[in-house]
């Protein structure tokens, strides 16, 4: 039962439409109500239609019969609308609020979440829970109505044949009980398979380029070959526990249904039953079997939406590891842009033992350009991240013109921040939209102008639809340099306090990377300015050059003055300007 109660995370959402619960419930009952009604319609129509022979009699019956379908007719059609009405509804709720969880988890969060896996759970696991509401509730409240009704009138009808079938009930509601209970594990089995096959998939179709490029084609298809085995295995246990148990439901439950009638036409024949009590009472021992066997297939969905339910949940109970304080500090105005990391020491979560940044100090002033280099995994790019707020250190203090940012809303710190990541993300959309991603209610004029500053008109004024192409999944349309142009030119659009530049020229040949160049030397002025970069020929003219080494500063100086002391940043300099 514990399972089942996570389906209470459906009550909020059905509770914010209300109005249209009751009149589907309205519709179900009169549905429901009519198709009981129809047993007593059968039984006058045969004892007094046929049996009177009475033609006007006969009439009269058949009509109200008809009145009786009639209103079952509406009385559905009602149900189906608001039912499914409601599923779509609440489907669309939950996957809203279930992606807004997912984008206010921090980096940290998805350093262990598969991205395929949480793509489940927004895609299949709601679609399960849409199922459940759009119709397997309606279904299962139907015939429970229909089971308990048929009951009561088989009772007024004949308490012997009733009694008959009471005694077949408990059998019934045994091995639904059992079974159930081993489909609900196998389901959330199932279901965490589908997540592998959707975690692959998306993994291959992200490094496609990787894959073709080293022929791995072959060796991928078998490895999806065997998820997708393994997918369809736990699939098929969930469906023979599934099966067995609509076969021991239907056949207990028309067994009874034969049995009762077998007896029933014995009354009959000895004249302790008329034609009609046999014939009503035969309708409502079909409704209650039929009733029986579909709540079996019902407590399947049920199980099912009860483990989708219990995945979904975790996502929307994971809480952010970044929020806003209760009493946000406001930076003050204008900002400056003085930075300030006071013995910071950090490690990510997935990697406790070894610190990222160990008791790192950095004073950045306003206006001033710091470059920050050193061999991979010195803590160069962990500075920015830090300085962004994507994790917060577990000791030392982050400031932003002197206030701690953890005090900070994390919106209105990120808004005084522009980033060009090493990796630029291109989405799917225009080069425009693209770029206007940096600054959403820029012009068209404004965001030419960004592009310009970015070197990056020439290529896209020479595609297709120019600036309003679609530049494919992920950029794809684009070369490394290209996307990265782009990136800078997003960055450019949103005119921050601080510029933050990862290996911004990395991707980009000698012509254009000195175009940027004087583009970020344009826009940096006046800003401050962190620049990570392993080619030191892209920051001869920081104003200051930090030199970091296993998450410490090991120098710091200007070109000129590092390259006289040697030491680290000497042995690059000798190996970089050698090869070049």
């Amino acid at each position: 039962m514990r399972r089942i109660a996570s389906l209470a995370l459906l009550l909020p959402y059905l509770r914010a439409h209300a109005g249209r619960v009751a009149l589907a419930a309205s519709a179900l009952l009169l549905a429901a109500g009519m198709v009981l009604a129809l047993g007593q319609g059968l039984r006058h129509l045969i004892d007094e239609g046929f049996g009177a022979g009475s033609v006007v009699r006969l009439d009269q019956t058949a009509l109200a019969v008809f009145g009786l379908i009639a209103a079952l007719a509406v009385a559905t059609g009602t149900r189906y609308y608001f039912v499914t009405w409601l599923g779509e509804r609440v489907a669309a709720d939950i996957r809203r609020d279930a992606y807004a969880r997912v984008l206010s988890l921090s980096p940290a969060y998805f350093e262990t979440a598969r991205a395929g896996d949480i793509l489940s759970r927004l895609t299949a696991d709601i679609a399960l829970l849409q199922s459940l509401i759009g119709s397997a509730i309606s279904v299962g409240i139907r015939n429970v109505l229909m089971c308990i009704g048929a009951f009561g009138l088989l009772v007024l009808t004949s308490a012997k044949l009733a009694l008959l079938m009471a005694l077949v009930v408990p059998p019934v509601l045994l091995p639904m009980i059992l079974f159930g209970r081993r489909e609900r594990q196998l389901s959330r089995s199932t279901q965490e398979r589908v997540a592998d096959l959707g975690h692959q998939v998306e993994e291959t179709i992200a490094g496609i380029r990787t894959v073709q490029a080293f022929t791995r084609e072959p060796a991928e298809r078998a490895r999806f070959d065997v998820a997708a085995e393994a997918s369809v295995t736990a699939a098929l246990r969930r469906i023979r526990i599934r099966a067995m148990l609509i076969v021991v439901v239907i056949l207990l439950g028309f067994g009874a249904v034969t049995f009762s009638l077998w007896v029933g036409g014995r009354d009959v024949v000895a004249g302790q039953m008329t034609g009609g009590q046999l014939s009503a009472f035969v309708l409502y021992a079909v409704l209650m079997a039929t009733s029986g066997a579909a709540l079996a297939e019902v407590w399947g969905e049920v199980q099912r939406a009860a483990g989708a339910a219990e995945r979904l949940q975790e996502v929307l109970d994971a809480p952010p590891a970044i929020t806003a304080p209760a009493a946000p500090t406001i930076l003050p105005s204008p900002v400056l842009g003085r930075i300030a990391f006071e013995d910071v020491t950090f490690h990510y979560p997935t990697r406790p033992a070894q610190p990222a940044l160990d008791r790192f100090s950095l004073v950045v002033e306003p206006g001033e350009t710091v470059a920050l280099v050193g061999p991979s995994g010195a803590g160069k790019t962990t500075v920015l991240q830090l300085l962004l707020r994507f994790y917060d250190p577990q000791s030392g203090v982050v400031r932003l013109d002197g206030v701690d940012i953890a005090q900070l809303d994390p919106a209105a710190l990120r808004g005084q921040l522009g980033l060009v990541p090493q990796d630029p993300i291109i989405f799917s959309a225009d080069a425009a939209e693209n770029i206007r991603f940096g600054r959403p209610g820029a012009t068209d004029a404004e965001v030419r102008a960004a592009a310009e500053a970015a070197a990056a008109t020439s290529f896209l004024d020479a595609l297709p639809q120019g600036f309003a192409t679609h530049l494919g999944a992920k950029g794809v349309m684009l070369s490394g340099g290209q996307r990265q142009r782009v990136a800078i030119a997003r960055a450019i659009l949103r005119d921050p306090r601080v510029l933050l530049l990862d290996e911004a020229t990395s991707a980009l040949d000698a012509e254009s990377e000195q175009a940027v160049q004087r583009a970020l030397a344009t826009l940096s002025r006046g800003r401050t300015t962190l620049v990570v970069a392993h080619r030191l020929a892209t920051v001869r003219r920081a104003d200051r050059i930090v030199v970091m080494e296993a998450g410490r500063i090991v120098a710091a100086g200007t070109h000129e003055s590092l390259l006289r002391d040697g030491g680290l940043y000497g042995r690059f300099a000798a190996l970089q300007f050698a090869e070049a």
